[in-house]
């Protein structure tokens, strides 16, 4: 058996620029151990908002902090690779309770996380740059106290929330130093755009994909660190079903999948 903190170790030595690691986002204990079990992965990851989707709740937050913390344990109890969750904003606006909070998952058997700085409010929608700095630090701080350097993807949500590139830059690289260990950049949506951020951030750099974004393999030959799906992968799995639903109900053929074993 691997300890916690070996997994935690070797999943931020997957995050190599130019090599990125893949994650197919999964949301429970079956879609964890099917997408484990399928050659090349390295490490699972979930998406909040397909997590959330599954429980009946709308995503931001929408989970309670314990059904989260459920969730991750399932997760990482199904596995035997690294997980890192979608911990959305950390179930807590101070930095004391997420800290509490992050210790609460890595107890979970998390070794990984994504964690937010946009706040879910229309009128103020990002946090000011000097408490979400604190918050990271937090989140840094309950690695520390549990002895499980866990891996910070520390989400940048500038672009999408109304701030300028110089902004995006600016809050990428103080997370970095405030303990991160890879910046997850949203609006990154061009080969130039992924290159611009890539030369101005000072660490390694994550992209959520889908089939409109720049295709994987450009995207390892620019350098990116990590690419994600984020709830792409809840679609995909039900558009099929839907699909088959449709076919069974017309008493078409039988999809093939339906003889899979898992």
């Amino acid at each position: 058996m691997t300890s916690q903190a070996d997994k935690a170790v070797l999943l931020n030595s997957l995050h190599v620029p130019g090599t990125p690691l893949i994650v197919t986002n999964v949301w429970d204990a079956v879609t964890a151990r099917i997408v484990a079990a399928a050659p090349g992965v390295k490490a699972i990851a979930t998406a909040s908002h397909s997590v959330s989707f599954a429980h009946g709740v709308d995503d931001g937050e929408g989970l309670s902090v314990d059904q989260a913390l459920e969730t991750a344990r399932i997760v990482s109890d199904a596995v035997d690779l690294p997980v890192s969750v979608d911990f959305e904003r950390g179930y807590a606006r101070d930095a004391a309770g997420v800290q509490h909070n992050v210790e609460r998952l890595i107890a979970a058997g998390a070794v990984g996380l994504n964690f937010e700085d946009s706040t879910g409010d229309p009128a103020a929608p990002m946090f000011p740059l000097e408490e979400q700095v604190g918050r990271v630090a937090a989140v840094r701080a309950a690695g520390i106290a549990t002895g499980i350097p866990v891996v910070i993807n520390a989400r940048v949500d500038a672009l999408v929330r109304g701030e300028d590139w110089a902004g995006m830059v600016t809050r990428a690289n103080a997370y970095l130093a405030a303990g991160a260990d890879v910046v997850f950049v949203l609006g990154l949506r061009d080969e130039d755009s992924v290159a611009k951020a890539i030369a101005e951030i000072d660490g390694r750099v994550s992209v959520v994909s889908n089939p409109t974004s720049v295709p994987l393999r450009r995207l390892a030959e620019l350098g990116v660190s990590r690419v994600s799906f984020g709830p792409g992968t809840l679609g995909l799995a039900l558009a099929h079903l839907q699909a088959a639903a449709t076919q069974l109900t017309a008493l078409g053929e039988y999809p093939a999948e339906l003889g899979f074993s898992y």
